[in-house]
Formats: C-alpha cells, structure tokens, sequence
C-alpha cells in the first residue's frame, strides 16, 4: 500500500499543503515546531480516524478557523483508495472511502494498515495500562473485524453496567444479562489478546536484539483478572461489592502488559536510550506482525526516533530501515545529516522536504 498524494488544510498549523510522496522514502527536515510531526498525524489520522496523541478533534482545527481537511490518494495492490475527512466545530466529523460516506468509523479500522513511532510513544512504558492495553488493541483490530466489535460490543455493556451500579440498582435481570454479555465479548478479547502476546514477544525481543547487540533479553507478559478464572463469575461475586463502588472493578478493562528488561520492569531500570530501543523494537515487531498477518504492507511513520541513541544504535535502525523488508516510510528529524546517511544507504526512490512553519517544500 502506498500513499501517493495528501492534500492538507487547517489541520493544527499546516493552513494548506499538496505533497506527492515517494512510494519507498519520505525524509522531512526542519526545526522544531514547525508542522512535521503534524504532517505524520495527518496521515496517522486517515488509517484511525483520531490523532496519534489523542487530541480532541476541535484542537486539530487551525485557531480561527471552522473547519479542516485531510484527502489522502492511495494506491492500495492495484486499485485506488480515495479517503476524505472533514472535521467541522460543533458538528460529526465527514469520513469518506471513495467519495461514499462510512456509516459507522469502525468500519474504516485496518483499510490502512501503519505503525507510528513517536516520542509520545514514551507513554507505553511510563503511562497506565490504558496505553498498553490501546497499543493491544490497535494491533489486533487492524487485522481482526470480529476482534473491534467484540470491544465495542464490551464497552458497551461495561457503560451499561456502571451506569446501574452509580444508580444502585437492584435489577438483578438487568445485572445478569450485562454481565452474560461482559462475559462472553471479554472471554474472546482476552484470548486474542493473549494469543497476540504470545506470537508477538519473540519478534520483539529479535528486533531489539538486532538495533543494539546485546545479552539484554525484553520481554512482554499479558497480566489479566480472567486469567484466575470465568469473567461472570467473578463479575457475579463483585456485584455487591461493586455497588459500594460504583464501578465494574472486573474485567478486560483493567487488563495490562508487563514490559521488562532482564526480567525487571523497563519503567524502573531503563535508561533513556535503552527505553527508546525499546519502544522502537517494539514498533518494529507490530510492523512485521502486521505484513505478516494483514493483506498488503502497512506504512511506517518514524517521527524524531534518533534523539537520544547512541551512533551504533542509530547505524542499525538506518540500516533495518532502509532495507527491503519495509515498503513506503515517512521519517523526520531535526538533524538533515541522520536523514542524508539513510538516503544514501538507500537504492531506492526517495523523498527531500524541508517543512516550515507549516509549509512543505521538496528539494530532492
């Protein structure tokens, strides 16, 4: 899958831009602050109809302005993929495929299968386990339809039931076919969860062996409730207990990844190159399990990764990168001289932009 061609207004401080990409690299260079690491959130935001960094969709909007647009062109193993969004104040944001309009957003999730790595990526080892449990679940609903409605469908009833629970209802009907429903839609999140984690940890620990040469061994260990025993049973033995509450104290939402680095936690011993490597690994492993899964090969997003690794690092991930395991890559840094070693490295088609304050300019 490659996207040819973006058009861009009013998303946060880019006004206007028409950018033709490469269909292998895409180098962007400019200071900070003016409009890069945007221009990567636009394209993220056409794959998962929101932000990378979880913005409210009337914060993407330019200041003073009412409206803004992002049209992606792509072309997607032999067809094209025409994917419009518009986001209006105050009114439902317009998502397009191919000028039809999508009557729910969910239907959109894994048309446009990529993988972003970001400093705000930092959040998966020092934030809470919603963070992880998201990076989970935008894994495996890239790939697996029956696996998104099975969460909507949880998150649903888990309103449902906490709404009963803040009102201190007695309706035990009600309760019992909540949690029937809890029971069944987390039983079959936890599995695949578990099953991804699984399949997915090997493929991790091989590529942070491969940025950094060590003995150092990362791993990943899916922590959940279900594990020690049926959800609606334990949802059944907490319903009292979760009255007192007011909450659902049960279930895959309160699920979690464990992150370590030589059986320690990451968040605890980690520096800050080894947490970079890390994160990057990381991405890295969700790109391969998503070409090996999926039905074409996701677009990669590399937004200011090189900050704070050492060279040898750095020499690895250019030469993992420009290799011809990955197909269309968008990188950007503040420094044009890590970019320049990747394109020289490279015998591929490839990409200059300089951004400015919001601008996009080619000098290849």
């Amino acid at each position: 899958m490659i996207l040819r061609k973006l058009s861009v207004l009013n998303y946060k401080n880019i006004l206007h831009c028409d950018v033709e990409f490469s269909p292998k690299m895409n180098c962007f260079f400019g200071n900070n602050g003016m409009g890069k690491t945007n221009l990567l959130d636009a394209v993220y935001y056409l794959s998962f109809c929101k932000s990378h960094v979880h913005t409210t969709d009337s914060q993407l909007i330019h200041t003073g302005q009412d409206m803004c647009m992002i049209h992606g062109f792509y072309d997607y193993e032999g067809r094209e993929e025409d994917i419009l969004c518009v986001i209006r104040r105050r009114q439902r944001k317009q998502f397009e495929r191919n000028k039809k309009e999508y009557d729910k957003l969910s239907e959109h999730i894994g048309l446009l299968p990529l993988v972003m790595v970001s400093p705000a990526d930092s959040e998966l080892i020092q934030g809470g386990s919603d963070e992880r449990r998201r990076f989970l679940d935008l894994i495996i609903s890239q790939q697996d339809k029956t696996y998104l409605h099975a969460l909507i469908q949880y998150n649903k009833a888990l309103y449902q039931r906490n709404a009963l629970l803040k009102e201190q209802s007695m309706d035990q009907s009600l309760y019992e076919v909540l949690e029937m429903q809890l029971a069944m839609y987390g039983n079959m999140v936890y599995e695949k969860r578990q099953l991804l984690v699984d399949e997915f940890t090997p493929v991790f620990n091989e590529y942070y062996q491969r940025i950094c040469h060590s003995p150092e061994e990362v791993r990943l260990r899916y922590i959940s409730q279900l594990t020690d025993g049926d959800l609606a049973t334990q949802l059944l033995e907490n319903r009292e207990r979760d009255r007192i509450l007011g909450y659902t104290s049960t279930g895959i939402h309160k699920d979690d990844l464990e992150m370590t680095l030589n059986e320690a936690l990451i968040r605890r011993v980690g520096s800050q190159g080894q947490n970079k490597t890390y994160l990057i690994a990381l991405k890295l492993a969700q790109f391969a399990f998503l070409k090996e899964k999926g039905q074409t090969t996701p677009i990669l997003l590399l937004d200011d990764i090189f900050d704070k690794l050492d060279s040898n690092r750095v020499e690895q991930i250019i030469q993992l990168v420009s290799g011809d395991g990955f197909g269309q890559i968008f990188i950007t840094d503040t420094n044009r001289k890590y970019l320049d070693e990747i394109l020289a490295a490279m015998e591929h088609d490839y990409e200059l932009f300089k951004v400015e304050e919001g601008s996009i300019h080619s000098i290849k």
